[in-house]
């Protein structure tokens, strides 16, 4: 019999409980594994009837919905590569990724199938946010039954295109064997058993929903509660139903303002944060308002996940914890040289994990993908007295005025500690003398001034670290995974210090 390395590991744990509950939906309807997995095999049938070939791409840029979730297991199945589309992408945006992947089919909404089929030679199928259209159409003539067209764990399983916040985005290619070995370990880490009912409410063209929360969830036998957005109303009426949760900051400082937290997350055993940075005052306003410590982690596309905070012991705030079991770590120049110990540094990692390369970019993956398997992750880390990985910020986003490094996250840090403000982000703009002069963008109450926030954490930093201009503003732009988009406000405040 033909095995498929990650339709394998997925299917395995219930293969002899078809009728175990698998999804829990907002109307009330529950899926078995049973029901999920003969749609995957129709969607796989469906693919190879359009004449899919092992390593073909199938993008797809739909709404969230169950059907996406068996869309994507059906293109693994049919040995295809599967290529999720950030929802918030325009059509004219969606030539580079057309051009550079080539995908055999392209699935989409209903409303962009004209669109979409003028702009490329693919099989246009398509899926709604209720798992109508054509390609369901075309599944539903389908015989359940397939048998997975034979995929080794060094074959690729997806290509995941980077947010692209510098230059055109880079199509990281992972590997059967990249997202089986990564969810195991997670799994096994966190204590996900089949007992476990996950609230999952992130999206699913972003490796945290789709590769984290639902692989873990199939490889474990484990349920899900499978919500189409984040709706703080929907989370609490959940949470007493469920077990655990996946999110983004955004969630918890979002579900802080809630009424009725603390009885809705009594049962919870885990709250997990990652794709950006949580501050340390959301992780302490967490407990107390719960009882529980959040476990934050530390990602990226290219890799999935690398290090976590311990389920058992402390989970420090602010941190990102230790190396996954498998995973190496070290701190060095960018360069493969080590930094000396209590100094930032440039993250690489080297593990199962780790990506094989940025699709049709040969060069730039020999840059970030050291000769001895290390890749340089492009985040500055520090690592503390117990060996707690903190992420500084992104090299990128490093500050260079009047020859000093200035690390983002230091001044962010001081800024979100004032009274009235509610977070900050750090960038360096063009400053006629010091190179690169230092700016806060900063979100507070109208109590708050520019002044008085440079005077409040001018004690703590040395000169050159110190903001030379500090603008309020009513919110941070952000990606739809909730990261700041520090490359907006470089081109907003480009001209400050220019004449």
């Amino acid at each position: 019999m033909a095995t498929n390395h990650l339709t394998d590991c997925l299917r395995l744990p219930t293969a002899h409980q078809p009728g175990k509950t698998l999804a829990n939906l907002p109307d009330g309807r529950t899926v078995t594994y049973g029901d999920f997995f003969e749609a995957a095999e129709r969607i796989a049938a469906a693919l190879l009837a359009a004449d899919l070939q092992p390593g073909d791409r199938v993008a797809a840029q739909v709404t969230k919905s169950l059907e996406a979730l068996q869309l994507y297991v059906g293109t693994v199945m049919a040995g295809g590569v599967f290529l999720p589309l950030n929802t918030g992408y325009k059509t004219s945006e969606l030539t580079h990724f057309i051009t550079d992947a080539a995908p055999a089919v392209f699935v989409c909404d209903p409303r962009d199938a004209d669109a979409i089929t003028a702009l490329t030679p693919a099989t246009v199928l398509t899926l709604d946010a209720t798992g109508q259209g054509t390609l369901t159409d075309r599944a539903n003539a389908q015989t359940p039954g397939l048998a997975p067209i034979e995929r080794a764990p060094s074959d690729l399983a997806a290509i995941l295109y980077t947010s692209g916040t510098t230059g055109k985005p880079k199509g990281a290619m992972l590997t059967h064997a990249n997202l089986v070995s990564n969810s195991a370990t997670l799994a096994d880490l966190w204590r996900f058993t089949d007992q476990d009912v996950l609230i999952h409410a992130l999206p699913i063209f972003h490796t945290h929903g789709l590769f984290v929360a639902t692989n873990i969830t199939l490889m474990t036998g484990a349920a899900m509660i499978f919500l189409p957005a984040f709706d703080p109303d929907a989370i609490l009426r959940a949470m007493p139903n469920a077990t655990a949760m996946m999110g983004v900051p955004t969630f918890y400082t979002r579900l802080l303002q809630m009424n009725g937290l603390a009885e809705a997350a009594r049962n919870m055993r885990l709250f997990v944060s990652g794709s950006a940075p949580l501050l340390a005052e959301t992780h302490i306003a967490w407990e107390a308002a719960t009882g529980h410590r959040i476990l934050e982690r530390y990602g990226m596309t290219e890799t999935n996940m690398n290090t976590s905070n311990p389920y058992e012991g402390e989970r420090r705030a602010g941190t990102v914890g230790f190396p996954l079991p498998g995973v190496e770590m070290r701190l060095t120049d960018g360069k493969g040289t080590p930094v000396p110990p209590g100094e930032p540094g440039i993250v690489e990692v080297r593990g199962p994990n780790v990506f094989q390369g940025y699709w049709n970019l040969p060069e730039k993956t020999a840059e970030e993908l050291l000769p001895d398997g290390f890749f340089v992750t492009g985040d500055i880390g520090e690592i503390d007295e117990a060996g707690y990985l903190r992420i500084v910020g992104r090299a990128k986003d490093l500050v260079i005025s009047g020859g000093y490094n200035v690390y983002p996250k230091e001044v962010e840090l001081l800024l979100d500690a004032q009274p009235g403000v509610t977070e900050s982000a750090v960038i360096g703009v063009p400053h006629p003398d010091f190179g690169e002069g230092v700016v806060a963008v900063v979100v507070a109450n109208v109590d708050v001034t520019e002044d008085a926030l440079i005077a409040a954490i001018a004690p703590d930093l040395a000169k050159y670290k110190q903001p030379k201009r500090v603008f309020l503003v009513p919110e941070l732009p952000r990606n739809t995974m909730g990261k700041v988009q520090k490359n907006l406000l470089r081109e907003t405040y480009a001209d400050t210090f220019r004449t």
